[in-house]
């Protein structure tokens, strides 16, 4: 059976406490991320002379286990696996295996080889786990990356740029396009562990030429084995210097020059100029010809050179002159650059005149490691720069949700960027086309809050309302688009009150009510209804044509953009919303499920549920917690088949349910000190059970002054002898119902499976997620009413009026007391 994907991640994510603490997360990443490029290039290459990857003889991660609890293990490991596998592929950035940072000794050997043992889980077959396209590994990968940074405490944003921004990037760019060839070509000139380099490659659609380059060592070491992993073996990456000082990539005595560049470089680089030649910093001095040791990459001529204490356009700048004349790039910087002055006025004034800025996307603020503070992504065109007359803007800094310590863009808020940007049209409040005449007036700044009022609307509140009362027929119209929807639920809801006002026609009580049973809301959620009903229709055969080997990231791609089509330019529902709906059920079910069924097909099989922990004694304790499926569930499988049994257990319980809330409830009447049950009370607490109450009834056998209480202890009794009855019954029945569905599951078709999976498992899910829409539809209706009401039901007249009874009685009160 398939391990699931998330499985992957969840055990290698548990691997690495076998480092934490020891190290910082920044240091232990690179020992963890090795050995998972050590596991997967032995599943996959060993043996294989002309593989991608070689993997020399000696040095697969059979080799590595062998040397499990070895004295001086560490040491093997550099020189007998580490150093040939660099030497045969030309790589760098691994770890010292020996460093003391690992600790010494006996500790060294122990984290070692527990570090090993968890790479040998059977689970962790990659050469048999990873569908042709997915990238399981890859992936699982950038999860490391992203964990790793999250936990980091120190500034290490610069080895991982978020997905979600990297894939924006990607897709605004401009390289997928039918004109792209596979002699495209890709660069980064600060590359980080390549997550950036590998989003825009995969947007292309066909195989790109990549090239980056890293300052940090160990970073760009991650960076070529995360191209690996993704399948990027060609991709050029340099190490170790720094691209503004010493450029690597170079043409004859100038830069070396790209179709697309893409960058996320260091914020505010305050160390920009460290090792560059004083000369370039000088626009327009050139160098002399003949001296072949100096070059002149002449950046900053005709733009100016950036201020010594920020270095962000000093990135731009390189950026700009990397790219061919029709060459495009999207970086990642702060918002300073769009309205800090002096020179960084005159650079942003240049770039815009010569319409090499396409448009500007604002993001939410904490998003990257390392730094809480909002960034943008500027998208340079110089193709079309000739003929420009304006920069789009884009305002996306509302869209994001929080995680964690950090905020993270949803698939809806990165789908909604691209889309708009796509599109180049303006969306209120969000985005704007603006004019160079309109920029040249606000002296070449290009801060988006003077060109697009992000902020909701003021509510305002209505004098004349408060003081004669009535809801403003404006904050009524203002829900226009519920009555283009229910044109008579507005009447339905409202009543005349004055010329320009309105009073609630229904109490704020029943609002809810009110909007639910009319029967044109009703229409229209029946209408939704029937909208999902016919998704799901199509879909549901698509889903159960699924067979091995077809690929899970473009299911979900195709999956979802069908939806968000189907759900376009519905009144009153957010398209991006029901699209996001998918994806989160993707990503917390659906997406285990394709990846087993793209390795195994549509098998259901049941396996043990072994826990294992460590008691505090140290030793490990293994519990057999049953038996499980994952891709049909129990209660599905149930549901669909025992719907009967499972009734009567449900009906039984809620009676148990009952039974037990009726024995609290005389326990509570009657378990006080001077209550029936006054005898079984200890030290202010009722002690009573079946054997103390019929202690007590045999007590007080005969005599008639206890009549009550002994009724009371009978009715007890009674219960507590039916509520056992039902315990056992339920218990029973659930123990025979697992039984009968254990038994099921190995006669179950494939197409048996194909109608859990899709019929009774996702699609129901889904139906219901999608559903809540249609509440927030209702939601959000009642409530604004229900606010409106409050605000204006009672004018200022009675609200004095009101105080003046309450301070009246007040007054009383301390009166009566002797305060007067």
């Amino acid at each position: 059976m398939a391990v699931k994907k998330s499985e992957i991640y969840n055990r290698l994510w548990e691997g690495c406490d076998v480092l934490r603490g020891g190290m910082d997360a920044s240091q232990y990443k690179d020992y963890v991320l090795s050995l998972l490029f050590i596991k997967y290039v032995s599943d996959k290459y060993a043996g294989q002379p002309f593989g991608t990857i070689k993997v020399p003889e000696g040095c697969s991660f059979s080799d590595l286990v062998a040397l499990k609890g070895q004295a001086d293990m560490g040491d093997q490991i550099n020189k007998k696996i580490i150093a040939p596998i660099i030497t045969a592929n030309k790589l760098s950035g691994f770890p010292d295996f020996n460093g003391e940072n690992l600790g010494t000794g006996k500790a060294k050997v122990d984290t070692l080889t527990n570090l090993i043992a968890v790479f040998e889980d059977p689970a962790l077959d990659f050469s048999r786990n990873r569908a042709d396209g997915d990238d399981i590994l890859g992936d699982a990968y950038e999860f490391l990356m992203r964990h790793f940074a999250t936990e980091s405490g120190k500034s290490k944003g610069q080895f991982y740029t978020p997905s979600e921004v990297s894939r924006i990037m990607a897709q605004i760019v401009g390289i997928r396009n039918p004109n792209t060839r596979s002699t495209t070509t890709v660069y980064d000139p600060t590359c980080g562990s390549g997550s950036l380099l590998i989003k825009v490659a995969d947007e292309a659609g066909v195989k790109v030429t990549l090239y980056g380059q890293e300052k940090d060592g160990s970073t760009a070491g991650l960076a070529q084995m995360n191209l690996i992993l993704h399948d990027y073996p060609g991709a050029v990456i340099h190490p170790g210097q720094s691209t503004l000082a010493d450029p690597h990539f170079r043409d004859g005595n100038g830069l070396k020059t790209f179709d697309f560049v893409v960058a996320n470089p260091p914020f505010s680089d305050k160390r920009w100029q460290q090792g560059m030649d004083p000369n370039e910093l000088k626009p327009g001095v050139f160098l002399k010809e003949d001296s072949p040791d100096t070059i002149d990459f002449h950046r900053f001529d005709g733009f100016g050179v950036p201020p010594p204490k920020q270095g962000d356009y000093a990135y731009l700048l390189h950026i700009i002159k990397s790219l061919k004349p029709n060459g495009k790039a999207a970086c990642i910087l702060p918002h300073g650059v769009l309205f800090r002055g002096n020179a960084e006025a005159a650079i942003r004034k240049n770039l815009i005149q010569r319409g090499l800025i396409k448009a500007i996307i604002g993001l939410p603020a904490n998003l990257f490691y390392g730094t809480g503070i909002p960034a943008c992504i500027i998208v340079i065109d110089k193709e079309n720069a000739p003929t420009r007359r304006g920069i789009f803007m884009i305002d996306a800094s509302a869209g994001f949700i929080k995680d964690g310590p950090k905020n993270r863009l949803r698939e809806m808020d990165i789908h909604r960027i691209v889309d708009v940007f796509r599109r180049g049209q303006d969306v209120p409040k969000y985005a704007r086309m603006v004019g160079y005449d309109l920029i040249e007036k606000n002296d070449f700044n290009l801060n988006l809050p003077r060109y697009i009022d992000s902020q909701p609307p003021e509510d305002r509140h209505d004098i004349a309302g408060h003081l004669h009362g009535g809801i403003p027929v404006r904050d009524m119209e203002a829900l226009g688009g519920y009555w283009a929807v229910c044109p008579t639920l507005r009447a339905s809801l409202f009543r005349p009150n004055r010329d320009g006002y309105v009073d609630l026609a229904v109490s704020p009580d029943t609002i809810r009510a009110a909007i639910h049973d009319h029967p044109e809301f009703a229409a229209f959620t029946r209408g939704l209804a029937d909208h999902f009903t016919a998704w799901r229709t199509t879909e549901t055969a698509v889903l159960k044509a699924l067979g091995p080997g077809f690929h899970p990231k473009e299911l979900i791609a195709e999956l979802s953009e069908r939806l968000l089509a189907h759900y376009r330019g519905r009144p009153l529902i957010d398209a991006y919303a029901v699209y996001q709906h998918l994806l989160n059920y993707w990503a917390d079910v659906m997406q285990d499920d394709a990846y087993m069924i793209a390795s195994d097909g549509w098998k259901a099989e049941t396996y043990r549920v072994i826990e294992r922990k460590k008691g505090k004694d140290g030793k490990e304790k293994v519990t057999d917690k049953g038996w499980a499926c994952d891709l049909v569930p129990k209660d599905v499988l149930v549901a669909h088949f025992f719907a009967k049994e499972a009734a009567e257990i449900a009906d039984a319980e809620a009676e148990r349910e009952r039974v037990a809330a009726d024995m609290l409830a005389m326990e509570e009447e009657h378990g006080s000190e001077d209550g029936l049950f006054a005898e079984l009370v200890e030290d202010g607490e009722l002690i009573i059970s079946d054997k103390a109450a019929k202690a007590r009834l045999k007590d007080i056998k005969g005599d008639k002054t206890t009549a009550a209480e002994a009724f009371a202890l009978n009715e007890w009794l009674k219960l507590a002898a039916r509520e056992k009855e039902l315990k056992k019954f339920v218990k029973d029945a659930e123990a025979a119902l697992d039984d009968l569905a254990y038994a099921r599951y190995p006669r179950l078709t494939r197409d048996e499976v194909r109608t859990l999976v899709v019929d009774d498992k996702w699609m129901v899910a889904l139906e219901t997620r999608v559903a809540s829409e249609t509440a927030r539809v209702a939601q959000g209706l009642s409530r604004r009413l229900r606010e409106l009401g409050e605000r204006y039901t009672a004018p200022l007249p009675i609200l004095i009026r009101r105080v003046a009874d309450l301070e009246s009685k007040v007054a009383a009160h301390l009166k009566t007391m002797g305060f007067a």
